[in-house]
C-alpha cells in the first residue's frame, strides 16, 4: 500500500514537472529596419525581407549584411552587429529560454539609414568608361 502511494506521488511529480516544461515560454527576436526614404527594398544576409519599414525574425546574435535598394537611389551596402544580452549566455539563457513562464520579445532597432539619390553620369564619364573597358578587353579604339 506504501508503494503504492509513493509511486503516484512519483509519477505526479514526473507529470507536473513535464507539463511545466512544455508550457514554458521562449524568445521571440525580432529585428526592425527602416530607411529615408521609406520603401526601400531590405535584403538581411542575402535573403529579401520587403520594402521599409520592416522587421524580421533572427535566431543569433552578430553580424548581418544588408542591402537596400530602391529605384532613384544609390544601392547601400552595410553591416550591422547586433550584440548580445546579458541574458542569452550560459547559463542564464536556459533558464530564460525554457523554464521562464512565458514569451519574451526582444525587439532590436536598426539605425535609420539614408539612401543618397542616384547620381546620373555625363556623357564623357560613359564614353571615358567605354574607352576604358575596351582597353581592358584588349580592343584597340577605331
Amino acid at each position: 500500500m506504501i508503494g503504492t502511494t509513493r509511486g503516484r506521488r512519483i509519477w505526479t511529480f514526473a507529470g507536473m514537472l513535464s507539463t511545466g516544461l512544455i508550457c514554458t515560454g521562449c524568445v521571440e527576436r525580432i529585428g526592425r529596419i527602416d530607411t529615408r526614404p521609406s520603401g526601400a527594398l531590405v535584403f538581411v544576409n542575402d535573403e529579401e525581407i520587403g520594402a521599409t519599414p520592416a522587421q524580421f525574425s533572427f535566431t543569433w546574435y552578430g553580424d548581418y549584411d544588408l542591402v537596400f535598394r530602391k529605384p532613384g537611389y544609390e544601392t547601400l551596402k552595410t553591416n550591422h552587429r547586433l550584440e548580445t544580452p546579458w541574458w542569452q549566455y550560459p547559463p542564464v539563457d536556459f533558464l530564460v529560454e525554457c523554464l521562464w513562464p512565458g514569451m519574451i520579445r526582444d525587439v532590436h532597432d536598426f539605425p535609420v539609414y539614408e539612401l543618397q539619390p542616384a547620381q546620373q553620369p555625363t556623357t564623357s564619364d560613359l564614353v571615358e568608361r567605354a574607352v576604358e573597358l575596351r582597353s581592358q578587353a584588349g580592343d584597340e579604339a577605331p
